[in-house]
Order: C-alpha cells, then structure tokens, then sequence
C-alpha cells in the first residue's frame, strides 16, 4: 500500500498556497501561485475568483508534476479561504461578478441603513457580530442595490473554499466556520435565520446548506480531475476559514487557546466551548465542532512590515540579494539597534483602514515622535511595536469579554521572526509558542480532510501526530515600564486623531 497523503489549499489575499502532507504533518511539498488585487477606487477592492481557480489548477499541476507524486496516493482534500467573499454565481456555476474582498467597504451606506431599520442590537444577538462593511452581508446588499441585474440572476453566494470545493465537486455548500460572515446565520445554533434574511433583504433561496467543515461533501469530478492532475473520486470535505484553519494547525482546539496571526492581516483567535461575544471584536465557529473563536482581525499585521520593506527597505533588499538572506532578517536586526519604545517613535498599523478592536474603514497609518535624530531603524521597530500593540489591544478587549489568556501559539510568516515573536511576547505579557509556521493554515485544512477520512480518529488525535512546539518565548519584564508607557501614547493617538481621520483628511 502505498504513501497515505492530504492535501491543503489556502486561497490567501495575494496568492493560493498548496501543499502536500504525511499524516504526521510533515510537509512534503507545497506550491504558491499569486493572483492580482484590484484596487478599484476607494473603498473598491476586488479579486476575480476564477483567478483563485486558476491559481489551484496551476498550483496542483506543478506540486504533482514537479515532485512525482502520484495522486492515487492523496487520499483527502481540504480547503480554507479568505473570509468575507461573496461569491455570486448562476445556476451553471459561472461567477456573476469580481468578488469584493474582506478589505472591501464600498457597502458603508448600506449597513448603516440597516443598523439602524433592523437595529444593531437585534442584528448582533442573532450574528453575535456588528454588521460592517467589511462582512459578506453587506456586499451581498450591494449587488442588490446597484447591480441588480446580476443579484436577479445569483443562483448561490460561496465563500473563497466553497466556490473552489464546488469547483472540484460540483457540490455547493456553506461550511460552518464561514456563516459568520453573513448577519441571519445564527451564531448560537449554527444555522441560517430565516426571519433575519427577510429584515435584511437577503433572499434566503442563494444561501448554501450548511455543513460540518470536516465532513466530506463530494469528490473529484471527471473535469476538475483533467484540469488539476488529480485523481477523479478523491474526497473533498467543506474546509473552512483560514484563520480557523490555522488556528488549528497551531494545535489550538480546546477553551482557552489561543492562536496569534502573522501574516499579511494581524490578530488573534480565542478557541471557546461556549458562546461569547463582543462587539468589539469577530465571533465565529471553530473548524472544529462545538468550539467557537473569538478573534481579533488587523489588516496591519505582516502586511505593514512588507509595505516598510518596499518603501523603505531598498539597502535591505539589496543586501539580501547579494548574500541569499531574507531582507526580513535584516530589517529585525536594523530594529535592534534601537532601544524598545524606538525613542519614542509610535506607529498606528491602520494602513487599510481597521477592523477589530476600533472598527474605522477611515482609520490611517501614522507614524509619531519624528525628529532629526530619528532614523529608519526608529521606524522599522516602531512598525514592528505598533503590530504588537495592536495585538495586545486586542486581547484586553477580550480579557474584558471574559476570554483570558495565557499562552498564544503563533503562525504566519511573522512568527519566523524570534525578534518580532519575543517583542510581542514582552508588549502583551503573554507567552508565545511557535508551531509550523508557514504551514499552519494549509495544515489545518489537511487535518480537516485526514478526520473526514477517518485518517485520524477525532481532531485530538490529528493535534498529538501532526503538531509540534518548536520555540517557546517567555515574556521579560526588562522593557515593561517603556513599553506600557509608549502604549498609552499608542492608544491616546488614536483617540485623539479619530476626529480628523473621520472627516477623511
């Protein structure tokens, strides 16, 4: 018999992640494909779905070609995806329309329209979220109001994972962790609210069935097998979010722990047993059943270093090409020569707008302390504090919601960064443990695939064989006076500029 493999696909925001998986988590090879971003306008960002599609085809042709894997030998699929797609397509499965992604928030009108005809109350205990733009609810809404041509002829809204599991199956599904996106999904019961679609206007008919993110909805079909290289027959199972995914590659399935993201968007996810939610922050369910995550999403998480990287990290780029190091490592040690609280330069990471905990789509960068004497490596760690404090934020809103926290397991491509994890570790007084970090989220939509199988026997037994801590950073109390000082200038900042950045200046 011969090798017992799973694959995970992760549509990310710049580009689709594919990787191949021994039941025990070792990866055995893994492919990125990019896709373009469309920024179209203010407040307009979209992306072409059928490019995430290709992106997979592409993606799967090149992991099994180039690595001589035979797909007999791939016994389970799994995919996670961005959050807050809404994905309009007809009854052959054609896209209707470029999806307007999770940055999008061109439907601000329209849910403030809402919030206050249905009330934002009644809206919350149902979704147990605030209705924002940045949801799926409200582009949904949008289509309706200003493309209503196309919303006449939407048969299903999918999800990123659901419209490439559809892609592969031919079968359309919701999966759970992904209906907290759209406001009459009842976050208690796990089921859409019938009498919440009809107060906000969505026609119950285009939402999908619900299913287990681990349950297998369909295999390989004869036409996505001649398009992918895989085998026609595999089974598919529904996936889920790819924050939840990666919370459970990180190994995070029990109330309590916790998983901090390092990629392009920042936060956190608090895996719960029971229902808890905050305004403040994102309620959805766990990929794991009877769990719920309370999470904190940041659009200025890795995403705001890369942005500094390219605008300013020329001599950096340049170093690494000549010796083949990352330009990241360098950059960490640029930072270090500069004490914590980068003598008092503090940085705001709302470089798209923010969502959790302060919710402003108006909300911008700022950079604080400037002065002849600072330099880019005052800059470079600010950028790197202001993440973290953007995290710590997060987390005592969460404290205060009655989700504590002791120990974060760290994932994304930040998380390779022992400068960057230990000062997250110092600014939140958490610990933080750092798992398989660029793999996580493509894990967890593997491990989803390996227990729909019956490769592992429940999601305990996934965690103890595919899961393991390989770097621990305590918290040190050496910075602590400086940096709760810089975080109370972190904090007043916004306050005080809130006003300006609200009138769009």
């Amino acid at each position: 018999m011969g090798r017992e493999l799973l694959l995970g696909i992760d549509i990310g925001t710049s580009g689709c992640k594919i990787a191949l998986f021994q039941h025990d988590g070792k990866v055995i090879c893994s492919e990125t494909v990019e896709y373009p971003l469309y920024c179209l306008k203010d407040g307009f960002i979209e992306q072409d779905p059928r490019d995430w599609w290709k992106a997979v085809c592409l993606g799967i042709q090149r992991l099994l070609g180039n690595n001589n894997i035979n797909p007999s030998e791939i016994i389970g699929i799994g995919v996670d995806g961005q959050s807050w797609a809404a994905v309009a397509v007809d009854g052959d499965g054609e896209v209707l329309a470029q999806n307007p992604i999770w940055l999008d928030t061109r439907s601000a009108s329209i849910c403030n329209r809402l919030n206050q005809q249905v009330g934002t109350e009644r809206i919350f205990e149902v979704s147990g979220n605030l209705l924002k733009p940045q949801y799926s609810t409200g582009k949904i809404l949008w289509y309706k109001e200003n493309i209503p041509e196309v919303y006449k002829r939407i048969n299903k809204i999918l999800q990123s994972n659901s419209y490439i599991v559809y892609l592969l199956t031919g079968v359309v599904s919701q999966d759970m962790s992904q209906g907290y996106g759209i406001h009459c999904f009842d976050m208690k019961k796990g089921r859409w609210d019938f009498q919440m679609c009809r107060s906000l206007g969505i026609n119950p008919d285009i939402l999908p069935d619900i299913y287990a993110c681990h349950e297998v909805v369909g295999s390989v079909t004869r036409g996505a097998a001649a398009s992918t290289g895989l085998l026609e027959g595999t089974p598919v199972v529904a996936g889920g979010l790819d924050a939840a995914c990666a919370t459970l590659g990180a190994g995070v399935i029990h109330d309590g722990q916790t998983q901090e993201q390092g990629g392009q968007a920042g936060g956190m996810s608090i895996c719960m047993d029971k229902y808890c939610a905050e305004p403040r922050l994102i309620l959805s369910f766990h990929v794991v059943p009877d769990r719920w995550l309370l999470q904190g999403g940041t659009t200025g998480g890795g995403g705001a270093l890369r942005w500094f990287s390219e605008q300013f990290g020329y001599e950096e780029l340049q170093k690494a090409l000549q010796t083949g190091s990352s330009e990241f490592a360098l950059l960490d040690e640029l930072a270090g020569t500069v004490p914590a609280g980068s003598d008092g330069v503090v940085f705001l990471p709302y470089m798209a707008g923010e969502r959790t905990p302060i919710w402003n789509d108006k909300a911008k960068g700022v950079f604080y302390g400037l002065d002849y004497s600072k330099t880019r490596a005052h800059m470079a760690r600010a950028v790197m504090e202001g993440v973290a404090f953007s995290l710590r934020h997060n987390l005592e809103i969460a404290s205060n919601a009655g989700a504590n926290v002791e120990t974060l397991r760290s994932v994304g491509g930040a998380a390779n960064s022992s400068f960057w994890t230990q000062m997250k570790a110092d600014i939140t007084g958490k610990a933080i443990e750092v798992t398989a970090t660029d793999t996580a989220t493509t894990l967890g939509a593997a491990i989803l695939a390996g227990v729909g199988v019956g490769l592992y026997r429940d999601f305990d037994d996934a965690v103890k064989q595919t899961v393991t801590v390989r770097r621990r950073y305590a918290p040190s109390d050496i910075d602590k006076e400086v940096y709760e000082k810089v975080y109370g200038i972190y904090l007043e900042l916004y306050s005080s500029l809130e006003k300006l950045m609200n009138k769009g200046a």
